[in-house]
């Protein structure tokens, strides 16, 4: 009992950090947000003026040498399609904080339309950067599959990409610790697919890693109960996964498993479009 206790205050401790962490982060999202529109936007305006300087050169071809009109057409070329790429990695980032700050701070349960696929490929590759960042030199393959001409769906966006993260995080972390103790020739891969019926979506995140013995089996949804170490888990995901899955948008939550082959958890949403 003692040692129960011991571990749940290492538990609830780390939990408080994880708060603050997020405070912190919320606002250093917010106050990166302002420079990259700053980018974004002088990046268009360059652009512009750009174009009006391509119409200078072709007014005053006739007085440029041939050489000097083709290498500057070059140039313009060249600083055009960096300005292009600028534009389209602010608003990457752009998008990424936007996320961050519907998390940290989104209304309690307020259902918005929402791009599916948008949200689980975010936190898909939020997850997996968060992995590299924290096991370096590791690295894992993600084949991912979105269905096309998705509608957007009500759901609560702040909570569904927490589940995804969730269940992606975990995926993660088992192939990595696979990886310690497997042979050469083992891969680590995750799947990753969004698909739907016209009545439901349903999100699959599948991996290769442990599996799940019985016992995880029995206690997956307990709260505080983890396999992972004091410090990279709180046992507390999957209790939260379930409750926005089937209780937020009246979805299911269900995995299959083997243990040494890996696990697949598939959660169905039904489709609110108002």
């Amino acid at each position: 009992m003692e040692k129960q206790i011991e571990t749940l205050k290492l538990q609830l401790k780390e939990q408080e950090k994880l708060a603050a962490l997020g405070i912190l982060t919320a606002g250093i999202a917010h106050e990166i947000q302002n420079p990259l529109n700053f980018i974004i936007n002088f990046s268009k305006l360059s652009t512009k003026l750009l174009d009006d300087l391509t119409d200078i050169v072709n007014d005053n071809k006739d007085k440029l040498d041939a050489a000097d009109c083709e290498e500057l057409n070059d140039i313009v070329a060249d600083l055009e399609g960096n300005m292009d790429k600028i534009v389209e990695h602010g608003e990457r980032a752009i998008s990424i904080i936007q996320g961050i700050l519907l998390v940290s701070r989104g209304k309690e349960d307020e259902y918005l339309p929402s791009d599916v696929n948008r949200i689980v490929k975010e936190y898909v590759w939020l997850s997996y950067h968060a992995l590299r960042a924290n096991h370096r030199g590791f690295n894992v393959s993600i084949h991912e599959q979105y269905q096309e001409g998705l509608p957007q769906m009500m759901v609560i966006p702040q909570d569904l990409s927490r589940a995804v993260l969730n269940l992606m995080n975990n995926a993660c972390y088992t192939v990595w610790d696979k990886a310690q103790t497997a042979s050469d020739d083992y891969q680590p891969t995750i799947d990753v697919s969004v698909t739907s019926d016209g009545q439901q979506v349903t999100i699959t995140i599948a991996d290769n890693g442990k599996g799940m013995t019985k016992e995880v089996q029995q206690h997956l949804f307990d709260n505080f109960y983890t396999t992972k170490p004091v410090g990279q888990g709180t046992g507390l995901g999957m209790g939260i996964t379930r409750d926005i899955i089937e209780n937020k948008h009246n979805g299911t939550l269900r995995y299959e498993t083997e243990e040494g082959v890996g696990t697949r958890f598939i959660m169905t949403i039904p489709i609110r479009t108002k």
